[in-house]
């Protein structure tokens, strides 16, 4: 067995220790890292070893964080994340060094993981854009289950600030997904709104 092998039974068993469960049973956290992982090797199809072992660390014992240890509002909002980024990036190189993964590798998927360098890094934006994917594709409607108080306003705010961090590509793949009618009307305003504005 190779590092890289190795190193994916220890991101996967760190992932098992979930207690949310998916709707098969399965931790959510395993059934997320496939999903990241799936929408990496779409994008990407030549994506390396590191980069899809990084792929399944995006949400790393996330539910080690709580978000109710944080200031509800905007700033203990922005802290929650900003912790979680540091410490699933730090896991996963401790796990990958763990395994035999060069520190060279492990280190580059840290900063991947740390979402260090959006819309610079390549990694960084591929690893993005796949969980702005899963996102769409198979959490949004349940966000605006638990959130029937937010606005028309408010949904664009938040769909316009996750289109500007995906790239093209992601973009498109977006606007071939079975969305809900009005987040695809959103996504189309914005985007038509994007493109008018010369945005990126």
């Amino acid at each position: 067995m190779n590092a890289h092998d190795q190193a994916r039974i220890l991101i996967d068993t760190a992932h098992a220790a979930d207690p949310e469960r998916s709707e098969d049973g399965r931790p959510a956290e395993l059934v997320y890292a496939d999903r990241v992982e799936a929408w990496v090797k779409r994008l990407d199809p030549s994506a390396s070893g590191i980069l899809k072992l990084a792929a399944r660390c995006q949400h790393l014992e996330r539910w080690s964080v709580p978000r109710a240890d944080f200031p509800k509002d905007r700033a203990g909002y922005l802290k929650w994340r900003s912790t979680l980024y540091q410490k699933q990036a730090d896991r996963a190189r401790d796990l990958m060094i763990e395994a035999g993964v060069p520190r060279e590798e492990a280190d580059l998927a840290r900063k991947w993981v740390s979402k260090t360098g959006l819309k610079s890094v390549s990694g960084t934006q591929l690893l993005e854009d796949a969980a702005v994917l899963v996102f769409l594709e198979h959490e949004i409607a349940d966000f605006a289950a638990r959130h029937p108080d937010y606005t028309r306003e408010k949904y664009l705010g938040i769909l316009g600030k996750t289109w500007r961090k995906i790239s093209p590509a992601a973009r498109e793949a977006a606007a071939g997904l079975p969305l809900p009618p009005l987040v695809l009307d959103l996504l189309r305003e914005i985007a038509a709104a994007a493109s008018e504005g010369g945005a990126d």
